[in-house]
């Protein structure tokens, strides 16, 4: 089918199993709250609601997450700044649920261009305390399909929240996808922490106040041994034309397609350039950057930011090799010409260094 982005996220979402939905209108993302309320009108056990705020829409979803239903939240940065103290409860419960952040420019209210400025936001918990959201990239219509139904299904095995991060661009583009098979909630497999009533079983409960000190110690150590869980199994990254690079080209989301169009303009000059694109923000594609940094000296790093995700490159090398940055916020969008051009003049300068 020929849809749009977040349609493509709305539909996939509730052949997943999705059955809760509560947001709060923002650009760029409206059009898929528009969608849900739509859609979720006509599958009898689902519930949409319009909240009446950012704040109200996450901690719904939490308060669903605790029932045992698949639940999903979204919205645009500004709106994700007001989700974070929700985003860090669900961490601290271990509550799954699912957010859709479409970036936009900022800081503040900013502008509804696309960007990728919330990179740190999501990655690097955005909430307080020591907590990470698995956060999820897609690059194209078919990733934003899959991915949400991998997000649910990451989220319910790691009992943790997942945020898709996509921007403008990708929620508005319309491209063609293969739509994921709907699924019936209750095939899903038992959440033995639900609270669906005790008359039958011993109470339980779910909270995230711990009021004694090692208590509170030991839970930090619980949620440290998950994430070292996730980033052991859970990396997902693509390479593109990388076995014989001498440079390569780091970019994820929108940035990674203007990236790839650049490539191609480049490698019929003759210059051996390749793409790393990281799917999985968190937990980041480290070992794929060390492995490429045996052969590979020199890394672009394109983002559509003044610079965020290039840290986390920097980090996993650790001297290895040669980081360079080019990028550009608050909404502006590079093109394959203008990416083309600055990797050329990368290259070779990088050649005459090397001959030096």
């Amino acid at each position: 089918m020929l849809m749009r982005g977040s349609h493509v996220i709305a539909e996939s979402a509730i052949r997943a199993g999705c059955r809760f939905y509560a947001g709060y209108p923002i650009t760029p993302q409206n059009e898929l709250t528009e969608y849900m309320a739509g859609a979720m009108a006509k599958v009898s056990d689902a519930t949409f609601i319009q909240a009446e705020s950012e704040i109200a829409a996450i901690n719904m979803v939490l308060g669903a997450a605790m029932t045992g239903a698949r639940a999903m939240t979204s919205s645009s940065s500004p709106g994700l700044s007001l989700k974070q103290e929700g985003i860090s409860f669900l961490a601290a419960s271990e509550l799954p649920a699912v957010i859709i952040n479409t970036m936009r420019g900022g800081p503040g209210l900013g502008n509804i261009a696309p960007a990728q400025g919330d990179y740190f936001q999501a990655t690097k918990g955005g909430g307080h305390g020591d907590y990470h959201s698995i956060v999820l990239a897609p690059a194209s219509g078919q990733e934003q399909a899959d991915l949400t139904v991998k997000a649910f299904e990451c989220a319910d095995r790691y009992r943790s929240p997942v945020i898709i991060l996509i921007d403008g661009m990708m929620g508005q583009m319309m491209e063609p996808v293969i739509l994921p098979e709907p699924i019936d909630p209750r095939s899903l497999p038992p959440k033995s922490y639900i609270l669906n009533g005790a008359s039958q079983r011993p109470s339980r409960f779910i909270k995230s106040l711990i009021l004694d000190t090692r208590d509170m110690e030991e839970h930090n150590w619980k949620l440290q041994r998950k994430y070292e869980s996730i980033t052991r199994d859970l990396i997902l990254h693509e390479s593109y034309l990388t076995n014989d690079a001498n440079l390569v080209v780091i970019a994820y989301g929108t940035a990674a397609r203007i990236a790839k169009g650049a490539i191609k303009r480049v490698r019929e000059m003759g210059l051996k350039v390749g793409l790393l694109r990281p799917i999985s923000l968190y937990p980041f594609p480290k070992g794929a950057i060390v492995e490429l940094s045996r052969i590979v000296k020199h890394f672009l790093v394109f983002e559509m930011s003044t610079g965020q995700m290039v840290e986390d490159v920097k980090l996993s090398l650790e001297g290895r090799s040669k980081v360079h940055f080019y990028g550009r916020p608050g909404g502006i969008i590079s093109t394959p010409d203008e990416i083309s051009k600055v990797i050329s003049s990368l290259y070779y300068r990088q050649n005459l260094e090397e001959e030096q």
